[in-house]
């Protein structure tokens, strides 16, 4: 049987870059029928590809993964000392009015509604995303917005943008039924992704647009 599809965007001896189209998995869930996913696609092409990071089911975008256990650390480490740079395009519900700002709110798990996140001001992580917004559509009552996530929390873009009133149309963890069903999915894209020079692999800058 031959491996299912992939878009890939770069491939060189220390590094696989792919646009995960949304809906597919990151890395396998629980259970049989949640054993496909981007990693498992990639291993099937490129055997020591290892995990590096991940994107949420319903995002779609660029994901890197190492090649060998030596380029999996240099890469995480590069993420935590956030020497990556990501950004990502998203439309939100509503008309924002400033054109760039910062959110700065701390995040923990909800957990009697995992996997959900929130904001919690005394035991939550910190937590901040640059906001830049790219165009406003009034017919529509949406903006389209760049996300810059400087740190790297789970639903961190989700959960901020939600909190300052403005979520994700077809969000179906956080946005309103009403949002949800402005858009057939989620639409957060992981637009740009700036990789520094590690090891033996020179820098790396890929732009992939979104589809919607």
């Amino acid at each position: 049987m031959s491996p299912l599809p992939l878009d890939l965007r770069h491939v060189d001896a220390a590094r696989v870059v792919i646009d995960k189209p949304p809906g597919l998995l990151s890395v396998p869930g629980r259970g049989p029928d949640k054993q496909d996913c981007a990693w498992a696609r990639v291993q099937a092409r490129f055997a020591d590809a290892l995990i590096v990071h991940r994107l949420d089911q319903g995002t779609s975008g660029l994901i890197v993964y190492a090649r060998g256990e030596a380029m999996q650390r240099a890469l995480s480490e590069a993420f935590a000392a956030r020497l990556v740079d990501k950004r990502y395009e998203a439309v939100v519900h509503g008309l924002i009015a400033r054109d760039a700002f910062e959110i700065d709110l701390p995040l923990i798990v909800d957990w009697p509604n995992r996997p959900r996140q929130m904001i919690d001001h005394e035991r939550g992580k910190p937590s901040l995303t640059r906001v830049r917004v790219l165009a406003r559509d009034a017919a529509s009552h949406t903006t389209r917005v760049e996300l810059e996530p400087v740190t790297g929390r789970s639903h961190q873009l989700r959960v901020h943008l939600l909190a300052i009133g403005h979520p994700i149309l077809g969000d179906a963890l956080y946005a309103p039924p009403e949002v949800l069903a402005q858009a057939p999915r989620l639409l957060l894209h992981a637009r740009d992704l700036r990789l520094p020079a590690l090891l033996d692999a020179p820098a790396l800058s890929l732009h992939s647009p979104p589809a919607f």
